[in-house]
C-alpha cells in the first residue's frame, strides 16, 4: 500500500500533519526522524516536519540526505525547510524577531506545482523563531511574505519543496490545498485510503489471523474500544468476547446505559458491577498516584478473573489507536510510556495482541465507526480518563462524593448537548473536518457545543467548603470546576470559550439540583501549564 513518510523531529502538530494526509485518503506514516524505512516500495513521498530546535544548535536532529534525496519527492515543513537549507549550503539565524501567528503570501511563483489553486494573498500561520537568510545554490524562493522573504523555496531541477510556515494548521487557509498538491499531484497518491477501504481490508486480516479462536475485549465505553468491537464482531462475530467493568466511577448511568447499547450493537458483553471492590480499595486514600494505581490493578484483578472464565482463548484484543503507538516513542526510538490499556495483561495471561485500530488517528476510528452504522452518540464521545472520576474528585473517593459529580457532571454534559450555535468560516471548517454530521445553510452550520469540544467534565473539590446562603439559611457545601478544552493530540490544549449565558444556566442548574453543592466555577487554564484533568 503506497504511503507518505512524516519524519517527526519533535513538532507538537506532526500528528496534525499525519491527520491532513490521512484527510486526503492517503495513508501515512509517522516516523522517528532517525528510523527512515529504507527498503520500503510503498514509499511514494516524504514530508519532514517542524521541531522545537534551531538546526544550527549542538542538539539539533540531523538527517542523512542520502537515503531520501533524489528518490522521493520531499516537503520539509518549519524545522524541515530550514534544515535543508542549512544542510544544503543556505544560512538560517535567528534575527531576533520571531515570527508567530497570521501572514499573507505577498509574493507566489506563477504555476509552482506546490502552490497551484492558492487565492491571491493566502493566509498562512508562522511560528519559529528562526529565518533562512540565504537559500542554498540551486534553490529559489518561490513565495514570501511582508516580513519573510524565503516564505516557501523550491530546487530548481529537484522534487525538493520547503515552507517556513505550518500548512497543517486550520489557520493556514490553503494549507490542505498545498498537502493535496504535494501528496496526490507531485507524489502521485491514488487516494484510495478510506473508512470502507480500511474496514472492508481490516476485517480480511482479522480472519486471517484469528482465524477460528476466541478473543477477549476490554471495553471502557469509548469510541476506540467500542469501534474495535464491532470490528471484531464484523470479523469473527461469536468467537469474540467482550467484558465491561463497572468500577464505580463512570458517568451517571453510563453502565446500564452503554451495556444496552452494546446488547442493541449485537456484541457478546460479559457486565461487572465491580464497585464496591474499588470503593473499599479507595477507602481514605488521597493521593492521586495511588489512587491511579489501585484503580488500574483493580481493573486488571476483575479483568483477569473474567477473562479466566473464558475457555479457550487465545487472543486479547485492546482499542489502541495510532497516537498511543506514536506516543509510546520519543523521536530517539526509545519507548517512555506504555500505550496499552490492560498494561502487562497479555503476557500474564498467555494471551496474543490483537489491535484492529492501531494505524489510525481518532477522526478516523470515528468515520469507521460511522461507516458501520454505529449509534452517533456513542461515536462522538468525548475521551474519559481511564481511572474515571476519581481524578475528577480532589481528595478521598466516597459513594457519596461520586454522587455529587456524576449529578454535576450529568448536567454539564446534557447541557452542552442540547445547546446549539451556528458557526461560520474556519470555525466551521474545523467541525467539519472533524466529521461532525453537519449541514451547511447560507454559509453557516448549526452544531452543538459538545461537538466543538475536544473533552469537557466536572470537577469536585470536595476539601473545600464555601460559603452559601440559602433560602434564610447560611451553608457550607462543596465547589464544582467546569472544564472544556479543544485539542489536537491532548498534549496541548485549550479552554474553551463558552457562552456566559450557557454557563450562566448550567451554574443555577447545578446548584439547585445537585445536593451538597452552593459554588460553580469555570477553569479557564491552558495545558501547558494545566493539564487537561485536575489530577
Amino acid at each position: 500500500m503506497e504511503k507518505i513518510i512524516i519524519l517527526d523531529f519533535g513538532s507538537q502538530t506532526t500528528q496534525l500533519i499525519g491527520r491532513r494526509v490521512r484527510e486526503l485518503n492517503t495513508f501515512c506514516e509517522i516516523m522517528p526522524y532517525n528510523k527512515f524505512p529504507k527498503d520500503d516500495p510503498d514509499i511514494i513521498g516524504v514530508i519532514l516536519s517542524g521541531s522545537p530546535l534551531s538546526v544550527y544548535a549542538d542538539d539539533a536532529f540531523h538527517i542523512n540526505f542520502d537515503e531520501i534525496r533524489g528518490k522521493y519527492p520531499i516537503l520539509g515543513i518549519c524545522y524541515g525547510a530550514q534544515l535543508m537549507a542549512h544542510t544544503f549550503g543556505g544560512k538560517v539565524e535567528s534575527e531576533g524577531t520571531r515570527e508567530y501567528g497570521r501572514a499573507n503570501l505577498e509574493y507566489m511563483e506563477e504555476g509552482n506545482p506546490l502552490l497551484k489553486d492558492f487565492a491571491p494573498n493566502s493566509q498562512v500561520w508562522m511560528s519559529h523563531g528562526d529565518t533562512i537568510t540565504k537559500l542554498p545554490e540551486g534553490f529559489r524562493v518561490i513565495a514570501s511574505t511582508s516580513t519573510v522573504k524565503f516564505a516557501a523555496f523550491a530546487a530548481n531541477n529537484e522534487k525538493i519543496w520547503g515552507v517556513q510556515y505550518h500548512p497543517e494548521v486550520f489557520h493556514s487557509i490553503d494549507g490542505t490545498q498545498l498537502l493535496k498538491n504535494f501528496v496526490v499531484d507531485i507524489c502521485g497518491g491514488k487516494q484510495d485510503w478510506s473508512s470502507e477501504h480500511f474496514v472492508e481490508q481490516t476485517v480480511k486480516e482479522l480472519r486471517e489471523q484469528v482465524g477460528d479462536d476466541k478473543v477477549i475485549l476490554g471495553l471502557s465505553g469509548g469510541v476506540d474500544s467500542s469501534v474495535a468491537a464491532v470490528l471484531l464482531n464484523k470479523a469473527i462475530g461469536k468467537n469474540l468476547t467482550c467484558i465491561f467493568v463497572n468500577n464505580g466511577l463512570l458517568r451517571k448511568n453510563e453502565f446500564t446505559d452503554v451495556m444496552r447499547d452494546y446488547e442493541c450493537l449485537g456484541l457478546n458483553v460479559i457486565g461487572v458491577d465491580a464497585s464496591e471492590k474499588f470503593y473499599s480499595e479507595l477507602a481514605g486514600v488521597r493521593e492521586p498516584e495511588k489512587k491511579r494505581k489501585i484503580i488500574g490493578k483493580g481493573f486488571i484483578d476483575v479483568f483477569e478473573a473474567e477473562a479466566r472464565k473464558i475457555e479457550g482463548a487465545q487472543w486479547l484484543a485492546q482499542g489502541t489507536i495510532y497516537p498511543d503507538r506514536i506516543e509510546s516513542l520519543n523521536i530517539t526510538g526509545k519507548v517512555i510510556k506504555s500505550h496499552h490499556n490492560v498494561g502487562g495483561l497479555p503476557e500474564k495471561m498467555g494471551l496474543k495482541l490483537c489491535e484492529p485500530l492501531r494505524w489510525l488517528f481518532k477522526d478516523e476510528v470515528r468515520r469507521v465507526g460511522r461507516s458501520m452504522g454505529m449509534p452517533e452518540h456513542l461515536i462522538t464521545r468525548h475521551p474519559f480518563p481511564g481511572p474515571g472520576l476519581a481524578v475528577r474528585i480532589l481528595g478521598d473517593i466516597t459513594p457519596e462524593k461520586v454522587r455529587i459529580l456524576q449529578d454535576a457532571d450529568d448536567i454539564f454534559i446534557r447541557g452542552l448537548r442540547e445547546w446549539k450555535t451556528k458557526l461560520s468560516g474556519e470555525e466551521a471548517r474545523k467541525v467539519l473536518a472533524a466529521g461532525v454530521p453537519a449541514n451547511m445553510t447560507n454559509g453557516e452550520i448549526e452544531v452543538s457545543l459538545y461537538d466543538q469540544i475536544w473533552q469537557a467534565g466536572a470537577i469536585l473539590l470536595s476539601d473545600i467548603r464555601s460559603v452559601g446562603v440559602m433560602g434564610d439559611e447560611r451553608t457550607y457545601e462543596s465547589v464544582v470546576a467546569l472544564r472544556a478544552v479543544e485539542s489536537v493530540d491532548g498534549m496541548t490544549a485549550d479552554w474553551c470559550h463558552l457562552p456566559y449565558d450557557f454557563l450562566a444556566k448550567v451554574s443555577n442548574d447545578i446548584i439547585n439540583h445537585v445536593k451538597g453543592v452552593n459554588r460553580v466555577v469555570y477553569d479557564i487554564s491552558s495545558k501547558p501549564p494545566a493539564t487537561i484533568e485536575w489530577e
